[in-house]
Order: structure tokens, then C-alpha cells, then sequence
């Protein structure tokens, strides 16, 4: 038997999972890319880190605007249009840096950066709020394999943008900047025409139009994780986006190489313990809200006993440290993904991942501005001090999530 032939004796569902999840990874590789081509693309054209971390301030806002409307949109248009016009949006993104070098102005780039923006959660919303729709329901074990479907989704996406820095600094190291946008846009048409093609029509897509002021969450669970997501992805990203990178090459002399290699192992690492959360968490005894807060309390230890270590000389601790933290971030984080999904609402599910990946992205936005501002002005070691700090204020807020059996 041929692999198509193994592919067509699926169930539905599982093949339409399989070709969300590939739309997902293949947007994700070039969005992961496209962040390491930006900052070490301009940090070698003399930018500063505050003006590198402002060239992401309209991607991470639009973000925020996005995941606040895409799960109207989706409920309203079916989250395979929603996810098809992400693939668009990037797209046109990229087609914006193919432009001369002497045309890549600031604001021309943040424009662009706002697209991949609006992009990137179109298609993660898509694809996070189709795993609910597609998962199977009559499972003896539903809610198991809920929390296995998003951890596949989750790592795995998290895997490819990992591999996304590591093309980034290889793709800028071997045919320069405007190389490596072309050769992500062509493969991301293929990619959008494959989808056009084979994606079912009505994914998610409500038969009762929701009302836009439905986009706001009346469940206080839902409200209550979207603060704590905040404050998590706002404690990885104030060192991550821009600190890290521009820290390794400026006081170790790391080139763009080494750079992109080690935050694609981070990255990869990251996921590949996100596919593996169920197996760890299932272990951990307690209901939903302690586990939550006993995992964001662990994680909070590594950046504040990092945020006292002499930097500037012991590279290795650090780097040590911070997979460290990657591990333990990736349990916390497909943790939060499982229980979004599953305090959502069955009908409409695509509304309140919206609202929670919004809480997500300003999580982002906030940390990428205080990663360039704070390293520029107090250095890499406040930047991990500021972490651990978000990371025990995202533990309080989980004491407000409901207690239910794992």
C-alpha cells in the first residue's frame, strides 16, 4: 500500500487533522525564519536592540488585534478561510522585503512585520480551534486525547520554528537576506495552494452567526488562564527575542551561525517536550488550578537564581540554564494550551481561543519591547530577573482557575 493510499484509508477527521497541522508547519518554519533574518539581518546593519525589538512592536500589537477578532471570524467564515487568508497575509508579508535594500526603511518593515503578525495568529487560531472541532467525540477517553492532539500540535509547531531560526541564520549565511524571503515565499504558495485544494469547507463555522461582542469571555476560567498566558509568554520573550541573540553576539563574539544554531535547539527542544507533556503531567497528582500553579512556580526558580550568575564570563551556565527553562516552560505552556481548549465552549470554540491567544500576544508584545528597552539599559541579567518575576505573578493568577480533575 502507497502512502497516499494509507492517507485516503484514514478517517476524515484525522486526515483533515493532518492537513492542519501541515498548513500550521509549514507557516510556522518561515515565520521562525523570518525573526532571525530580521534581528540579525539589522543588528549587523548597526540597528539597536530597542530599535530591533521596535521593528516586532506591530507584529506582536496586530497580533493582539487579530486573536481578538480571528475567532469571530472564524466562527462566522469557518476556520479554513481564516486559515487560508493567514497563508495570504504571510505571503504578502514576505513579498514586502523583496524590495531593494535601500527601500527596507522602518516603517516599511514594521508594516511588513504587522502583516506576518495578523498572519501568524489567523493561522495558529485556525489551527489550535480545529483540533476541538476534529478531535473525536465519542473517544472513551475524550479529554486525553484532546490534551495529546494540542501537545502533537503545539510541539511540533514549536519543533519547526526552532528548525525556522536555525534556516534563518543559515539561509542569511548562504544567499544574503533577499535569498531566503524568496525561497520562503515560493514554498509558502505551494503550500497555500495545496490547502486551497484539499481543506473542507465549514471547519468550525457556526450555523447562528455570533454577535461581535460575543468575542469578550464570560467564563472566568477562560479569563482567568488568558492573564496567567500573559504573563508566562512575557516572561520567556523579555530575554529571548532580542536580549539573548544580541547578548551571544555582542559580548561572546558568537557569529550569525552559532546564534541561529543555538535558539533552534532551544526552540526544538521546546517542542519536543510539548508532544511529551501528557506522558510527564499525568504523573503530577492534584486537580487543574495546583498543578497550574505548582508548574509556573518551578519554572519562576531558573531565571532568578540565572539573573545572579557573572554573565559576562560563564557562557555555559547560562546556556545550561536557559534549555533548563525552555524544558519546563514547554510543560507549563502545553499545559495552558490543554486547558484553553478545553474550558472553551463547544459551540463558538474559535471566540475564546481568540480572546486567550490574544492575552497571549500581548504577553509577547510586552515582553519583545521590555526585551530590547531593559537589555539595552540594565544588560541580560535584569532582563531574567524581570522573568522570574512574571513568571510567579502568572502562578498567583492561576490560584483563580476552577478545581477540576486532571
Amino acid at each position: 500500500m502507497t502512502t497516499l493510499q494509507r492517507l485516503r484509508a484514514l478517517p476524515f477527521e484525522i486526515r483533515q487533522y493532518l492537513l492542519v497541522t501541515g498548513n500550521y508547519w509549514a507557516f510556522t518554519l518561515t515565520d521562525g525564519a523570518l525573526r532571525m533574518l530580521v534581528v540579525l539581518h539589522f543588528h549587523q546593519l548597526g540597528y539597536s536592540p530597542l530599535e530591533i525589538a521596535l521593528l516586532f512592536l506591530f507584529y506582536e500589537a496586530f497580533g493582539v488585534v487579530t486573536n481578538f477578532v480571528g475567532g469571530w471570524l472564524g466562527a462566522r467564515l469557518g476556520l479554513n478561510r481564516t486559515m487560508n487568508l493567514g497563508l495570504g497575509l504571510q505571503l504578502v508579508a514576505l513579498g514586502m522585503l523583496l524590495v531593494p535594500a535601500s527601500a527596507l526603511t522602518v516603517p516599511w518593515v514594521m508594516a511588513a512585520q504587522a502583516l506576518s503578525g495578523v498572519a501568524k495568529d489567523l493561522n495558529k487560531m485556525s489551527a489550535k480551534s480545529a483540533v476541538k472541532v476534529l478531535v473525536p467525540k465519542d473517544s472513551s477517553n475524550a479529554q486525553g486525547a484532546l490534551y495529546r492532539w494540542v501537545a502533537i500540535l503545539t510541539g511540533s509547531k514549536n519543533a519547526l520554528k526552532g528548525a525556522g531560526f536555525f534556516a534563518g541564520g543559515l539561509l542569511l549565511t548562504l544567499i544574503g537576506f533577499q535569498g531566503a524571503i524568496l525561497a520562503m515565499w515560493v514554498m509558502l504558495a505551494v503550500v497555500l495552494g495545496l490547502s486551497l485544494w484539499c481543506l473542507r469547507a465549514d471547519l468550525g463555522r457556526q450555523k447562528a452567526k455570533p454577535r461581535f461582542r460575543e468575542v469578550f469571555s464570560t467564563s472566568r476560567a477562560v479569563n482567568v488562564l488568558a492573564a496567567a498566558r500573559l504573563c508566562l509568554f512575557a516572561s520567556r520573550d523579555i530575554w529571548f527575542v532580542v536580549a539573548l541573540p544580541v547578548f551571544l553576539y555582542d559580548q561572546h563574539g558568537w557569529n550569525f551561525w552559532s546564534v541561529g544554531i543555538l535558539m533552534a535547539v532551544w526552540v526544538i527542544g521546546y517542542g519536543g517536550v510539548q508532544t511529551q507533556a501528557p506522558r510527564i503531567t499525568r504523573h503530577l497528582h492534584g486537580d487543574t488550578r495546583s498543578i497550574t500553579v505548582v508548574l509556573a512556580a518551578v519554572l519562576a526558580l531558573l531565571p532568578a537564581v540565572l539573573a545572579f550568575t557573572p554573565l559576562a564570563t560563564t557562557v555555559i551556565w547560562l546556556i545550561v540554564g536557559l534549555l533548563a527553562f525552555g524544558a519546563i516552560f514547554a510543560i507549563n505552556s502545553s499545559w495552558h494550551s490543554y486547558l484553553i481548549v478545553r474550558f472553551a465552549r463547544a459551540e463558538g470554540v474559535s471566540m475564546d481561543v481568540g480572546f486567550y491567544y490574544m492575552a497571549n500576544a500581548m504577553g509577547r508584545l510586552i515582553g519583545t519591547i521590555l526585551s530590547g528597552w531593559v537589555y539595552q539599559v540594565y544588560g541580560l541579567a535584569a532582563c531574567l530577573g524581570l522573568s522570574a518575576a512574571l513568571v510567579l505573578t502568572s502562578a498567583l493568577l492561576a490560584l483563580g482557575l476552577p478545581r477540576e480533575s486532571q
